[in-house]
C-alpha cells in the first residue's frame, strides 16, 4: 500500500484521491485554502467524463443531479439565424454510451468530497499550500508554505494552472494570457421568458466574440458566459463587472442574444489563460494531473473531463503496486504521462483553435455558416468522436 500525497483539493485532486484509494492505497490531499470548497457555475460533461466518473463510482449520482442536454445549438449571433444543432439524444447516446450533461461545479465537487470522506483512506488537510517538493530513492516530500512538510511514497501535483509542483518540475513561468475576457453570471430560471428556455447548450457566434448559455442546477438557473477578444494582457480572476459594461461589450449581437444578456445582474470576469503543451509531466516519484499538467481554455468543454480521465488512468496504473517496489512508481508515472500527453495536447490546441470557428466577420462568417449547416447529425458526431467517444485514457472510440 502506497501513501500518495496529492497537492490540490480541486476536482482533479479529489478525483485522484478517489481513484487511488479505490485501488487499495492511501491519500493525503493538501489544499491551500482554509476550506475544501469549489466556486463557479456550470461544468459540461461529455460521455468520456461520465465514463470516468462511472469508474470512480460516482456516475449514477452525477447523472441524477445533472441536466441531460438534448442538443448543442450554433447560432449566428448577429443575424439570429439558427445555423446547426448537434443532437445529443438517440444516436448520440447509443454511439457514445452516455448522455451529455451539465452539472453545477459545486454539486460535482460535493460528490467527490463526500466520496473522499467516506473512504476512510483519504486525509484532507486545508491551509496546506505547497511551495515545492523533494524526493529520494524511497519517498517524496511536499514542502509547505508554513515551513513544514508532508512525506509519502509519491506526489501528485493537482494544484492548478499556477501549480507550485509544476513550477519546480517544468519551470515554464507564468501562464499565457490569450487576450480574451469571459464574463459569467447565473440567472434564476423563473426570470427567463419561457420562449427563451431550451434544453440545449447554445452558442451565439459574433465578430471577435461569442455568448454561451445553458441550464444548470437541475434546471433552476441559466448560466450565462459571453467572451470577447479585447486584447487583455494581464491575468485576473473573479473581477466584478457592472452589468451595463457587459451589455455594451456585446451590443453588436442580435436582439435575442442581447435580451438574454440583459437578464444578468451580478457579473464577474476572468482573463483567459492557458499553457503550451509540454512533454515532461513526471520527475521520479512526482507527477502532474489536470490543470497542473495540461491547462486548457474552456472552449472545448473538456477541462474537467480530462482531469477525470487522468485520475482514472493513474488509479489503474498504480492499482497493483500494493507492495510498492522501489522503482515501480516512477515507471508507472512515466506510462501515465506517455498515455495522456498526446490526447491532452490535442485538446489544448483544439480549444485554442475554436475561436476561428466562432469569431469570424462578414464573408468568413457566412462561409462558416454554410459549412456547418451542410453537416448531417452523423457527420457532427464524427467530428467530436475523438473527444466524446473514448474511455479513461482516451485512445479509442467506444461504440455500442
Amino acid at each position: 500500500m502506497a501513501r500518495m500525497i496529492i497537492v490540490g483539493g480541486g476536482i482533479g485532486g479529489l478525483a485522484a484521491a478517489v481513484a487511488v484509494t479505490r485501488r487499495g492505497h492511501r491519500a493525503v490531499v493538501l489544499e491551500r485554502s482554509a476550506d475544501f470548497a469549489e466556486i463557479g457555475a456550470g461544468i459540461q460533461l461529455a460521455p468520456n467524463g461520465l465514463h470516468a466518473l462511472d469508474r470512480l463510482g460516482l456516475g449514477e449520482a452525477v447523472r441524477g443531479c445533472a441536466v441531460h442536454i438534448d442538443e448543442l445549438r450554433f447560432m449566428d449571433g448577429v443575424t439570429g439565424e439558427h445555423v446547426v444543432s448537434m443532437p445529443l439524444t438517440g444516436a448520440y447516446r447509443r454511439r457514445f454510451g452516455s448522455p451529455y450533461v451539465v452539472v453545477h461545479r459545486g454539486e460535482l465537487y460535493r460528490l467527490l468530497l463526500d466520496a473522499c470522506r467516506r473512504s476512510g483512506a483519504v486525509e484532507l488537510r486545508a491551509r496546506s499550500g505547497a511551495t515545492g517538493y523533494r524526493q529520494d530513492a524511497t519517498s517524496a516530500t511536499v514542502l509547505l508554505a508554513d515551513g513544514t512538510h508532508v512525506t509519502g511514497d509519491a506526489v501528485i501535483g493537482a494544484d492548478g494552472i499556477r501549480s507550485a509542483i509544476r513550477g519546480q518540475l517544468v519551470g515554464d513561468g507564468e501562464p499565457r494570457v490569450v487576450g480574451i475576457t469571459v464574463y459569467r453570471t447565473v440567472v434564476p430560471m423563473e426570470r427567463v421568458p419561457e420562449e427563451l428556455r431550451r434544453n440545449a447548450v447554445t452558442w451565439w457566434a459574433g465578430p471577435g466574440r461569442h455568448f454561451v448559455h445553458y441550464a444548470i442546477a437541475g434546471g433552476r438557473y441559466l448560466n450565462l458566459a459571453p467572451s470577447i477578444e479585447n486584447g487583455v494582457t494581464e491575468a485576473f480572476a473573479g473581477k466584478p463587472v457592472p452589468a451595463p459594461e457587459v451589455r455594451r461589450a456585446f451590443a453588436g449581437l442580435g436582439a435575442t442574444a442581447r435580451r438574454l444578456l440583459a437578464l444578468g445582474e451580478e457579473w464577474k470576469s476572468w482573463s483567459l489563460v492557458d499553457r503550451d503543451p509540454v512533454d515532461r509531466w513526471t520527475d521520479g516519484r512526482v507527477t502532474l494531473l489536470g490543470d497542473a499538467a495540461h491547462p486548457m481554455l474552456h472552449y472545448a468543454a473538456q477541462g474537467a473531463c480530462q482531469a477525470l480521465e487522468d485520475a482514472v488512468l493513474l488509479g489503474d496504473l498504480l492499482g497493483d503496486l500494493l507492495d510498492v517496489p522501489p522503482d515501480a512508481i516512477g515507471e508507472r508515472f512515466g506510462k501515465y504521462a506517455a498515455q495522456r500527453q498526446e490526447r491532452t495536447a490535442r485538446m489544448t490546441l483544439a480549444a485554442r483553435a475554436s475561436t476561428r470557428l466562432w469569431h469570424p466577420v462578414g464573408p468568413a462568417a457566412k462561409a462558416r455558416n454554410a459549412m456547418l449547416s451542410a453537416l448531417s447529425a452523423t457527420e457532427l458526431h464524427d467530428r467530436v468522436a475523438w473527444m466524446h467517444g473514448t474511455r479513461e485514457s482516451g485512445h479509442q472510440e467506444v461504440r455500442a
